[in-house]
Order: C-alpha cells, then sequence, then structure tokens
C-alpha cells in the first residue's frame, strides 16, 4: 500500500467521523488545529483507522499523532 492510498483511506475515514473534507487531508495538516478534529473525534478516527488498515495505535500514543503525516507513518512502519 502506498502512502497515498494510506492518506486517501485517513481522508475518508476523517470525512465520515469528523466531516473533514477529503480535498483538505495533507500530511502535512494538523488534526486539531488545520482540521478541527476533537479529542472526542479523534478516537473515533484512530478506533477506525485501526480496523480499515489492520494497525494498533495505542491511545496512550494519541498525543504524538498530531499531523497526518504521523499517523501515516505509523501505518506504514506496521503494514
Amino acid at each position: 500500500m502506498t502512502r497515498e492510498e494510506i492518506i486517501t483511506g485517513l481522508a475518508e475515514i476523517l470525512n465520515e467521523v469528523a466531516d473533514v473534507e477529503p480535498a483538505d487531508v495533507t500530511e502535512d495538516k494538523s488534526f486539531i488545529e488545520d482540521l478541527d478534529v476533537d479529542s472526542l473525534a479523534m478516537v473515533e478516527v484512530i478506533v477506525s483507522t485501526e480496523e480499515r488498515f489492520g494497525v494498533s495505535l495505542p491511545e496512550e500514543e494519541l498525543k504524538e499523532l498530531r499531523l497526518v503525516s504521523d499517523v501515516v507513518t505509523r501505518i506504514e512502519k506496521q503494514l
């Protein structure tokens, strides 16, 4: 799976969970500041991401996942 495919999948999840426009999801965007994803929605995004990509993103690491690229990199490492 390519980095672009992961971003596309993450954009679909963000659209479903937090009503974020898929075109707005780029690697340099911050979930909170740029995409306006609150902490509750972020937990839903992580759960959906784990299910979709078959990866594990522990809750204690959520604070480290500030940018879209942070999540993409974690997914890549586990695939």
